[in-house]
């Protein structure tokens, strides 16, 4: 017998957070040197980047840490702290200056070590935007509990509306969640041991390609919601025996070591009370109802 999983959505605080359109940027050395040796230059973080999005293959393009659609930044760094840190996964955005002005989209993720936060819109509308462009987002999710596991699961990064949309239920107390994919432990890697898993992701280390495949990993999308086994993400990112985390494939796969695609956290137990179901519709494409692209 299983219920609809359900969440404390009429109590959390609604507040406004804008950040602009950032330019891409690389280091004035620009060489990035992969974990077989070899030196490249490559598109990064940052921009308005077209034809990458949620739903497309995080292995599929010539990349390293590609963001996904918009990436947006406040310039004061309190205010674009409080911007990455009380958005979550789900969040509305809007534009609110230029050609796309009132173009509506949502909050795929956090990108740590650059603080950007990576916001969806369709093609037609990134093809409107310029940089510097205002985004505005509507920030809803900090201080979500779930009803009858407050004391057991913690809520990371995730409005309340796509919550709901994900469809997870309790079964035998436990949360069912749908999930893409299931991830060990031991290839997570870049982020680790970070204090605080409320902003920014940690990263799938893909430089061991046969294990990834092992893994059922080699499919992985931008978006997919994933399950990660005996990783705690309450308070911090780390490994402890039966803990598990659900989060969101961010950001693209990496040359570097150590490094790979990223995810952020939607939420974390450390007992095993969370159960993945797979599905392969388990992306935040199909959960928020984005059309395919033609």
């Amino acid at each position: 017998m299983s219920e609809r999983a359900v969440c404390n959505a009429e109590r959390l605080v609604i507040q406004y957070g804008m950040g602009i359109v950032r330019q891409p940027f690389l280091r004035q050395m620009p060489w990035q040197v992969s974990h077989d040796g070899t030196p490249v230059i490559l598109p990064r973080m940052g921009a308005i980047t077209l034809n990458v999005q949620i739903g497309d293959s995080v292995y599929g393009m010539e990349g390293d840490h590609i963001e996904p659609g918009v990436s947006i930044k406040n310039p004061g760094p309190e205010e674009n702290s409080a911007l990455n840190l009380l958005s979550c996964i789900g969040n509305p955005a809007v534009v609110l200056s230029g050609e796309a002005k009132g173009a509506e989209g949502f909050v795929t993720g956090s990108h740590g070590g650059v603080d950007d936060l990576l916001v969806y819109f369709p093609r037609d509308v990134l093809e409107r935007m310029t940089l510097e462009d205002k985004v505005q987002v509507r920030m809803r999710g900090r201080g979500m509990k779930i009803l009858g596991f407050e004391e057991r699961v913690h809520c990371v990064g995730i409005d309340p509306d796509l919550f709901e949309k994900m469809g997870i239920v309790v079964e035998d107390g436990v949360l069912i969640v749908p999930v893409a994919a299931k991830v060990p432990a031991h290839l997570m890697g870049s982020g680790i041991g970070e204090f605080s898993s409320a902003a920014g992701d940690y990263d799938i280390m893909t430089a061991d390609w046969k294990e990834i495949q092992r893994h059922g990993l080699d499919h992985l999308r931008y978006g997919d919601v994933v399950l990660l086994e005996n990783c705690d993400n309450t308070y911090g990112r780390g490994y402890l025996t039966g803990a598990v985390s659900i989060g969101v494939i961010v950001h693209g796969d990496c040359i570097l070591m150590g490094h790979g695609p990223g995810v952020s956290t939607l939420f974390s137990a450390k007992t095993p009370c969370i159960r993945g179901r797979m599905d392969a519709h388990a992306n935040l494409a199909d959960f928020m109802g984005v059309p395919p692209v033609s």
